[in-house]
């Protein structure tokens, strides 16, 4: 039998990301499993920090989506680079759907799904199904404040310091906790005793061809994203990509954005700029393309990017920079190559070899992304064991 569940979450489409389509990849994976579910989240605001047009003037929207309801509330949106400025805008949200409050406490759901980060969003819709007397998961995607050091976005000191305690408290008043990798789940274990599951942001069963290697120029495709923590921009500058042959493809939105259009209006740069796509555009126009790229400017523990599994459902073969288990899924997958963040010799080492592989290696590649998808990470599969773990 299905159950009443509420998903808190800073991010829902019609906002483009990683973020916004594993939350909606899980909304509409527990709805097919028989599952009431709502969602609660901000105003349409991310990557471009305003509210989307349709949304403004509103402190709060009811909508029913694919058979599943999202009530919106006020947020102050925000891409500021200054962390006070991004606080208060995670802090608005976590105060303003508590307006909701009023309507679960008739009929209180079975379950709230908490996504975490941001951590103070987490924290207040923790407490909010403890004042409610139901039970939560902690979805747990990155390890934060861990990850924001790791990325240079903050340093250790006061502020560092009040974030791993909010990160601490978390933990202790979750019921259960998902993770996204087993690295994430290994840190959370450090601190707390809990019933654990390791839960991939995986899409949705769908068959593609094998792809075929396109002649000429090899062609990579980045499409998100375009933040300090990819660092395409630093891409861009260092990488030589018509010296060597090919040719970069980018999609998305985000701090780098201006920096990144300037710089693809010179023709001899051998970088094309696109704006945004819907979610389900962008993956017919991934599929034009030779090669995915996933880069991450720093380690970061604990992080396997969901763009992995999305391009391993298109049958794309990968270029990743990166290290840890995004980088020992690839190996064992066979599914493309990879090198550590700042290593640009290796990258375009990893580049030389792709475009110098010829159709046969290529399809066997293509094919190996396509298989990992359809017997390993895909929604039904890691649904099924989601929906025993909740129950």
């Amino acid at each position: 039998m299905g159950k009443s569940i509420v998903i808190i979450s800073n991010y829902y489409p019609p906002e483009m990301g990683a973020a916004a389509n594993r939350i909606k990849n899980l909304a509409e994976g527990l709805t097919e499993k028989g599952n009431d579910v709502t969602i609660i989240c901000p105003l349409p605001n991310y990557p471009i920090g305003k509210i989307f047009e349709k949304y403004k003037n509103k402190f709060t929207v009811n909508e029913s989506i694919e058979g599943i309801k999202v009530k919106r509330f006020w947020i102050y949106p925000s891409k500021s680079e200054k962390a006070i400025v991004r606080l208060f805008s995670m802090l608005s949200f976590a105060w303003s759907f508590w307006f909701s409050i009023f309507s679960f406490i008739r009929k209180k759901p079975d379950l709230f799904i908490i996504q975490s980060p941001p951590l103070l969003v987490a924290l207040s819709g923790l407490l909010f199904s403890k004042l409610l007397g139901c039970k939560n998961v902690l979805n747990v995607s990155d390890i934060w404040p861990l990850s924001a050091l790791e990325l240079g976005v903050i340093k250790k000191g006061f502020f560092y310091s009040f974030l791993e305690k909010i990160e601490k408290v978390n933990y202790k008043l979750a019921d259960k906790i998902i993770g996204q990798s087993e690295e994430i789940i290994t840190h959370i274990k450090a601190v707390v005793d809990k019933d654990f599951l390791v839960y991939r942001n995986v899409p949705n069963i769908k068959k593609y061809s094998v792809k075929e290697k396109s002649e000429g120029n090899l062609k990579i495709v980045y499409a998100g994203l375009l933040g300090y923590a990819q660092g395409i921009l630093n891409i861009c500058n260092e990488i030589n990509f018509k010296e060597i042959g090919s040719e970069l493809h980018i999609y998305g939105a985000g701090m780098e954005e201006e920096k990144i259009i300037e710089f693809a209006a010179n023709p001899n740069n051998n970088v094309f700029f696109y704006g945004v796509r819907t979610a389900k555009e962008i993956k017919e126009e991934i599929r034009k393309y030779d090669i995915g790229f996933v880069p991450l400017k720093n380690k970061i523990y604990g992080a396997v990017p969901s763009k992995i599994f999305e391009l391993m459902q298109l049958g794309v073969p990968i270029l990743y920079v990166g290290s840890g288990e995004a980088e020992e899924i690839l190996g064992s997958y066979k599914s493309g190559l990879y090198s550590e963040p700042g290593d640009l010799k290796s990258l375009i080492k990893n580049i030389s070899i792709f475009k110098e592989m010829n159709n046969t290696d290529y399809r066997v590649c293509s094919n190996n992304n396509k298989s990992a998808h359809l017997n390993e990470f895909n929604l039904e599969k890691q649904m099924d064991k989601l929906q025993d773990f909740i129950n």
